[in-house]
């Protein structure tokens, strides 16, 4: 795994927290209501000692709730959701202070059950929401002081008898515990926000803010306008190899960007814009690339796509030699020739990697020109889950690749057909494929037929790789390789380690086969005699770069140390005021 690979991962493994988060904000709210009841039953039977009015308070109380979780939102500006998801959260840490409490008083034989802990659970609930407006929400620190009590204080007053409400709220503990707890999370506000980015990112919170409001809501723009600020300007080459027949053009389509960095940011869904851009008949191939190359934003998204159109062909032919597919160890590289143009295909599967490091890249562009080649296309097939790639395992693909091209290089040259397919006519829904789905070419060269499959999908499930393979052996198909486009696209969040859903992981393996089994018989059927055309454009873009995923990377990194540390110091409090 690159670094930028690396990075991506951690502000994903930082964002996973919030998968503790109920999936609907309609659960959230059915807990919220029912903790403020049992907050209420508990208070009334073991402080206050009477239930005579328990009928009463508790609609009230609910109702209460009901209506500052509806101020919440019009006063911050925020979503419901978001007001829902805090209360239900809010409401635990108060029953929770309040069952302590009890605990302690059995423990500790007290022999009276102080009511403070009522009061203490209210002003911890306030506390909490500050520290979620100012940086989930992104209200002012002062804003956020003026604000926390008034959910919390509300519920007070509406459960808590009348003639009790001046002793709780006057009592020396109670302001004392409060205003320790609401400044605990004034300080870590403050130190997560500005420390956690080491002077370098301005606001951590900032960039929290704008990466949910990303990923929850689909709302692109604040993220966008971050990045794109810190992107930095590179040329990126994109090379297709257009085979023109009499029944359908298709093109295999390499560009030297990463789609990235998740949905629905910049460039996360560039391989279906280029497929739909390209009339919806094109296999577009994850090249050597990481996150790096991620394009920051819609506009240069755009500005990408309309680039494809102008393009310059570089070489023109109508034959081809045979597949060469070589296997060391674990490594397996798969290679055609087109004149002086070789197609290395690149997999671990089924033992998986990470995206292939630029190394063997160079090293393969340079051993080729050592041998005659004028250039060396080389895909990363993407088709197993795995770490990053070993030295040993690079290795192997490096000898696997170079090996190929020395076999390939004494092949004989065919005449070429070419057919293709692809399910925009197949009626399935998977939520583990990009909307670009999956396709299938066909090369029938010399008296033999190779087929290689695709998914516009972020990776594959380990081994379904090797059922397709084994499915087509059975059907007497030679199957090249299959490759995933990488796409960052999510039909549907996907609360796991990964934040996606990997290829294979929703749809079933007989599933997947009978797909492209159908696939490989239509192209079959539609393959006929082929010229075809390289042809490479240039684009003068902006790209994310290494620095910026890092730099967030480690202001998140950071900001979890300071949050970590605050924790440990508000719960040692919490646990002394049990005492």
């Amino acid at each position: 795994m690159t670094e930028s690979s690396n990075d991506v991962s951690r502000i994903h493994k930082r964002y996973t927290l919030t998968t503790f988060t109920p999936t609907s904000h309609y659960v959230s709210l059915v807990i919220s209501l029912a903790v403020a009841c049992v907050i209420v039953a508990v208070s009334y039977i073991d402080y206050f000692k009477s239930t005579d009015q328990l009928m009463y308070v508790i609609p009230i109380t609910v109702g209460v709730l009901a209506v500052t979780q509806l101020l919440d939102p019009k006063i911050l500006k925020t979503e419901y959701s978001k007001s829902i998801h805090m209360s239900a959260f809010g409401t635990l840490l108060w029953l929770v202070t309040i069952l302590c409490g009890i605990l302690s008083s059995y423990v500790f034989s007290k022999p009276v059950l102080l009511p403070v802990y009522i009061t203490e659970g209210m002003l911890l609930f306030a506390s909490f929401r500050i520290a979620i407006f100012t940086s989930v929400l992104g209200a002012k620190l002062k804003t956020a002081w003026i604000v926390c009590l008034l959910q919390p204080l509300a519920v007070f007053l509406a459960f808590v008898p009348t003639k009790m409400w001046i002793p709780m709220l006057s009592d020396p503990r109670a302001i004392e515990y409060g205003i320790i707890f609401c400044v605990l999370g004034s300080i870590w506000t403050l130190l997560s926000d500005r420390i956690a980015g080491s002077g370098k990112l301005s606001s951590t919170h900032a960039f929290l803010q704008a990466y949910l409001a990303a990923w929850t809501n689909d709302d692109p723009v604040p993220m966008e306008s971050l990045m794109e600020k810190r992107s930095e300007p590179s040329k990126v080459s994109t090379f297709q190899i257009l085979f023109k027949t009499n029944n359908q053009d298709c093109r295999l389509v390499i560009p030297d960007l990463h789609p990235g960095p998740f949905h629905p940011i910049g460039g996360s869904n560039i391989p279906y814009l280029i497929y739909k851009n390209l009339d919806s008949s094109a296999m577009v191939m994850h090249s050597i690339s990481d996150h790096s190359l991620n394009l920051p934003s819609k506009s240069q998204v755009d500005l990408y796509i309309t680039s494809l159109q102008k393009n310059s062909t570089i070489q023109q032919g109508s034959k081809s030699t045979k597949p060469v597919t070589i296997q060391v160890n674990k490594a397996r590289t798969t290679g055609l020739l087109f004149d002086k143009t070789a197609v290395l295909i690149l997999s671990l599967s089924p033992h998986g990697m990470e995206d292939i490091p630029y190394y063997i890249k160079s090293d393969l562009e340079q051993y080729g020109k050592n041998r005659g080649y004028e250039r060396v296309l080389i895909v990363d097939s993407h088709n197993a889950m795995g770490k990053e790639i070993e030295k040993l395992d690079a290795d192997d693909l490096l000898n696997a690749a170079k090996s190929t091209l020395d076999t390939l290089i004494t092949k004989e040259t065919l005449p070429l057909e070419v057919g293709y397919a692809n399910s925009e006519n197949l009626n399935f829904q998977a939520d583990d494929l990009g909307p670009g789905k999956v396709a299938i070419m066909c090369f029938k060269i010399g008296d033999e037929k190779f087929f290689l499959a695709w998914a516009d999908a972020n990776n594959m499930l380990n081994g379904l790789r090797e059922e397709i393979a084994s499915h087509f052996s059975k059907i007497g198909y030679n199957f090249l390789e299959i490759c995933t486009s990488d796409t960052h696209y999510k039909a549907r969040t996907a609360k796991n380690k990964h934040g996606y859903f990997e290829f294979g992981s929703l749809s079933k393996a007989p599933d997947v086969t009978s797909w492209f089994s159908d696939l490989a018989k239509k192209a079959e059927q539609s393959a006929s005699p082929t010229s075809y055309e390289l042809l490479e454009s240039e684009t003068n873009v902006k790209v994310m770069g290494g620095n910026q995923l890092e730099l967030y990377s480690k202001s998140l990194d950071n900001a979890m140390r300071i949050t970590q540390a605050s924790l440990l110091i508000t719960t040692g409090f919490f646990i002394y005021t049990m005492f």
